[in-house]
């Protein structure tokens, strides 16, 4: 991506226990942080956990990236694609994308890991 420069990078570790533990507490969890689409690649797996942790963790980078905290805007304004090649990608929309937008962001770099206790994100904001 010639002629971009960074915006903002943000990084975000979720523990995968208490993900689990706060969506067996508080199922309406789901619906308020994660899109339809999130929810049915993640619900796909017998345990959804890693992959609902995963795209929490990315909501947050991304935010973090842009230099703002969690809850600012609704995370369901932020969702983390998926390629046919696997590749991990985010897509703002409402008041994250305005955000985004005013802060200059042009595109974004994502990556997603985790084990069997963590997930990590980390987003790379670029801006023109």
């Amino acid at each position: 991506m010639a002629g971009l420069s960074v915006v903002g990078l943000g990084v975000d570790a979720v523990d995968l226990d208490r993900v689990r533990l706060a969506l067996e507490r508080t199922p309406t969890l789901v619906d308020r942080i994660y899109t339809p689409a999130e929810r049915a690649y993640c619900e796909a797996r017998r345990d959804p956990t890693e992959r609902f942790a995963v795209r929490f963790a990315a909501k947050e980078a991304a935010l973090k990236a842009l230099g703002i905290g969690v809850f600012r805007v609704p995370l369901t304004d932020i969702e983390v694609m998926r390629a046919d090649s696997g590749a991990p990608s985010l897509v703002l929309v409402g008041a994250a994308a305005a955000l985004a937008d005013d802060a200059g962001v042009a595109a974004w770099h994502l990556t997603l890991s985790h084990t069997a206790h963590t997930a990590v994100a980390v987003a790379l904001a670029l801006g023109g």
